[in-house]
């Protein structure tokens, strides 16, 4: 926690820096989700909040943790079974083991990744920390996923990212911060429709399908007074995000039976064993 600060001290002189516009009162997604990974980039708001998590659900930390698996096991699968090149990372969350860019440059150094967070203590952190392979290219901005237009046109986006050559789109964790009335299907649209055929859609969504006993106000009451709120969804619903593009094989499944990787240490869950998360992949037509 002390690095956290000390970075964002830094940066206190200037009005415009990211680090002044960190407002540690309110919990923020990205850092609730770093507590509960283990980080240490978080203040005492998100740290109650995750606890309230935690304290719902004790499986809250092997969920998470099971659901960032995931995020690596499909990241490598685009690389090297779909031979994906160029990452599309948005609501990337902060820096921590096994970012996109690690995994794909692992199997091709020249592989290409933009990360895009909303939290502007992702931009401090990940401009110190996304360091890239030699080959390869590696950027980050901070942008909002519902703003697509500044962030497909954004300079730093695009002289990272070909939008004439696939391109994997991830969108891991991030669509329950996007409520109905904010249009999420049509947010969607708008990036599937800016790549080109061949491309990737990998997703991942929090669900309460494997939890039906936990009244859904109670589960997303941590995140009510946070930057975002909460809004799990069905099956159904997280299917229909992968519309009009052909899914890969397992399907949308909890995030735990997505290829899982037999060589992989793995976490039993408390609680039923559940990570409470659909992981899917899809490639546009």
């Amino acid at each position: 926690m002390a690095d956290s600060v000390d970075r964002l001290n830094a940066q206190s002189a200037d009005a415009n820096a990211p680090g002044a516009r960190i407002d540690p009162t309110i919990p923020h997604p990205a850092r609730i989700y770093d507590y509960l990974l283990g980080g240490k980039d978080h203040f005492a708001a998100d740290r109650e909040a995750a606890e309230q998590l935690a304290a719902l659900s004790p499986g809250t930390r092997e969920g998470v943790r099971a659901h960032r698996a995931f995020l690596g096991r499909a990241v490598r699968h685009l690389a090297e079974n779909a031979e994906i090149t160029q990452f599309l990372d948005i609501g990337t969350g902060i820096p921590t083991q096994g970012n996109t860019h690690e995994i794909a440059q692992q199997v091709n150094p020249a592989a290409h990744v933009a990360y895009v967070d909303n939290d502007p203590i992702v931009l401090v952190h990940g401009r110190a920390l996304l360091a890239s392979s030699e080959e390869g290219m590696t950027t980050v901005i901070e942008a909002d996923l519902r703003d697509p237009d500044r962030i497909l046109s954004h300079p730093e986006v695009t002289k990272v990212i070909d939008f004439t050559r696939p391109v994997a789109l991830i969108m891991a964790g991030v669509l329950h911060f996007i409520t109905d009335e904010e249009k999420p299907y049509e947010l969607v649209e708008r990036y599937k429709s800016a790549v080109p055929s061949g491309s990737r859609l990998l997703l991942s969504h929090i669900t309460l399908d494997f939890a039906p006993q936990v009244p859904k106000e109670r589960f997303t009451k941590p995140y009510d007074k946070g930057s975002a709120p909460m809004v799990p969804r069905s099956h159904a619903q997280v299917t229909k995000f992968f519309q009009g593009w052909t899914m890969v094989p397992p399907g949308l499944v909890e995030v735990v039976t997505w290829r899982p990787n037999e060589n992989e240490y793995q976490e039993s869950i408390p609680g039923g064993g559940h990570a409470w998360a659909y992981g899917g992949v899809a490639v546009k037509p």
